[in-house]
């Protein structure tokens, strides 16, 4: 456990320590935002986890394990990003998915839902597949079904557990859901005024391989979900973007999607179209719809400030971010996990930079 790479008990994080902008020594937050036209958020982009937690942890998670629960490599890549383009500005979850996962609707019974993913799991049986839709906001296994929380078989200490989680999400990830919901005001505010574009991206990365129990990262996924060899980009639509279910409406203009992965594919110099696919696998979740929904409330106004409000949901491949020498080391047995690249990251991040000043072009 002592490998674990954990946050020190009590902490509590502020929104200026989760918010990245250009120039932040010399530009205010007002002014970020009144140049930017993106905001990124970054939901699973925390590994550390808060140490209250550990004695719920099973003794068997290892620090790789705990790294790949998350989207780690979107940490480092939207930080350098946000930190050298004015147009952007970024917030990203200090805490893990374990905690709860921000890109899921809230449970309103969070210990009902824990406890049917628990019966679920075990019912199922260790590291074997379950089904946990609806749920998954806090998940008893990885992806791979690898057991990460150790539940009290009493029904006192699984209140304790759940309540514990509860209290601590609230000193990260409430506050980064608290922060990137008031950031979309200020924006939506501060456009409606000059008219424009407003995006909100959500950035995600994801793996096309899970884990073994001896920590290689190396069993294929099925073939409907791996991602392409760079990034989907996803509105809820269809392949090309477009109306997919008149019950569940596209939260990005789907023009405007089609014009993005293009810019897509020109920024990071793809050498296949399919490399940038839409919807493919993921449709997008939680983050999209529900600043799809509050863009949907908003476009009469928008429409007098001839604003055009938009949100994606980028998923790009964690192979991809990372980069071969660090998956390579993935791929074989082990506890820890990588040394990102410094200057990887940099070429990832110019990417993201150079794609949005191209769509903006288009």
């Amino acid at each position: 456990m002592s490998a674990l790479d954990l946050i020190p008990a009590g902490r509590t994080f502020g929104a200026d320590e989760i918010t990245v902008y250009a120039d932040s020594g010399s530009r205010t937050l007002d002014e970020a935002i009144a140049e930017a036209d993106v905001l990124v958020s970054c939901p699973h982009a925390g590994a550390r986890i808060p140490e209250e937690l550990v004695p719920f942890l099973s003794p068997a998670l290892t620090r790789r394990l705990q790294y790949d629960f998350t989207d780690v490599a979107t940490d480092a890549i939207v930080r350098e990003w946000a930190r050298f383009d004015p147009r952007v500005v970024a917030v990203l979850n200090p805490h893990p998915r374990l905690v709860r996962d921000p890109n899921r609707a809230r449970p309103s019974d969070i210990a009902g839902d824990l406890s049917t993913a628990i019966e679920r799991t075990r019912a199922a049986g260790a590291w074997k597949k379950v089904d946990l839709t609806g749920v998954d906001a806090i998940r008893p296994v990885t992806f791979s079904f690898f057991p990460i929380l150790e539940v009290p078989t009493d029904e006192a200490e699984r209140d304790r557990l759940v309540q514990t989680f509860v209290e601590v999400g609230e000193r990260g990830l409430g506050v980064y859901e608290r922060t990137r919901d008031a950031l979309t005001e200020r924006f939506v505010d501060q456009k409606l005024r000059t008219g424009g574009r407003f995006t909100r991206l959500s950035f995600h990365d994801t793996m096309n391989t899970t884990t073994t129990r001896d920590g290689a990262v190396n069993v294929a996924r099925d073939a409907k979900d791996r991602l392409p060899s760079v990034v989907a980009l996803s509105n809820r639509g269809g392949t090309r973007g477009d109306e997919r279910d008149p019950a569940d409406p596209p939260t990005m203009d789907p023009a405007r999607l089609r014009a993005l992965a293009d810019a897509h594919r020109a920024g990071f110099r793809v050498d296949d179209p399919d490399d940038v696919a839409l919807n493919q696998p993921y449709l997008g979740s939680q983050e999209i719809l529900s600043a799809g929904r509050r863009f949907r409330e908003l476009a009469p106004q928008a429409a007098e400030a001839a604003l055009e409000l938009d949100a994606v949901q980028a998923e790009f491949l964690r192979e991809f971010l990372l980069g071969d020498a660090a998956v390579e080391e993935l791929h074989r047995p082990g506890t820890d996990w990588v040394t990102e690249d410094p200057a990887h990251v940099r070429e990832v991040a110019d990417a993201c930079r150079r794609s949005w000043d191209l769509y903006r072009e288009l």
